[in-house]
């Protein structure tokens, strides 16, 4: 674990990478280091160990901006993507076909969903992540957090509308804010509600410069030669634990 998060960290995407370089300069320090196949079994093994060290590391930071507003979206981690996404049946415990209408990609993989505070002139500080398959909506997915979200205001894309707002915030305090959505047969909408959309888009910006972010650290969207379950999650959730471990730690004192 400790190589891998080590190698992701230091950018290398592959595990053959982040194993030559094991190799070449830390044998001295790791002189049982096994070889490469043993080494992706070893890390296979403990591939449910990620999920709660991410939780461990974010829960850091949980403290931090508690009066700002939450930000919710989602990304692809792709294994196939376009015409091979039909052959696809890695992982298949949890990943499926699915779209990603922001990059306009038709996928096999699964889905991760954030949910972060708002932190003026930098990346939001996540609180809540979680992976589905990537045919679940985001809808799905607000809907099984929402009762962990009260007294606060909540910013996310079009996927997020709802017809229920009202009863929401009347329920739990919890304003759900989203771009306006045009009505059937409409092809412009209002000034001002183009204006609020405009508004909306700007506060959950930061949001997707969090995902820019973790993807040119880790390279987390293309999972192309994971070939398991296990590699699956040592993929999503370790490359996740070292992109909040080096935002929430080691940048500070770089």
């Amino acid at each position: 674990m400790a190589f891998y998060l080590f190698g992701v960290i230091d950018k290398n995407r592959e595990l053959k990478k982040i194993y030559g370089y094991a190799e070449r300069h830390l044998r001295e320090w790791f002189p049982k280091l096994p070889g490469y196949t043993a080494f992706v079994q070893r890390l296979n093994k403990v591939a449910d160990v990620f999920a709660p060290l991410l939780e461990i590391i974010q829960q850091e930071q949980e403290a931090k901006n508690q009066g700002q507003v939450w930000l919710i979206d989602s990304f692809p981690v792709a294994l196939a993507k376009q015409g091979h996404k039909f052959k696809a049946r890695v992982a298949s415990e949890l990943a499926d076909a699915g779209y990603c209408s922001t990059k306009k990609l038709y996928y096999y993989g699964v889905r991760v969903h954030i949910v972060g505070r708002r932190q003026a002139g930098t990346l939001p500080n996540t609180e809540y992540i979680g992976v589905t398959g990537a045919s679940c909506h985001d809808g799905t997915v607000f809907n099984q957090i929402k009762p962990e979200l009260n007294n606060n205001a909540l910013y996310g894309d079009k996927a997020y509308h709802r017809s229920d707002a009202k009863e929401v915030r009347e329920a739990q305090n919890l304003t759900v804010l989203t771009p306006v959505k045009k009505q059937k047969g409409q092809t412009y909408l209002e000034p001002q509600d183009q204006w609020l959309s405009t508004v909306i888009s700007r506060v959950r910006q930061p949001i997707e410069t969090l995902f820019g972010w973790i993807e040119q650290q880790t390279g987390i969207e293309c999972a192309g030669k994971v070939r398991s379950y296990n590699g699956l999650m040592v993929h999503v959730f370790g490359k996740l634990a070292a992109a909040m471990f080096f935002w929430n730690h080691l940048r500070v004192s770089s």
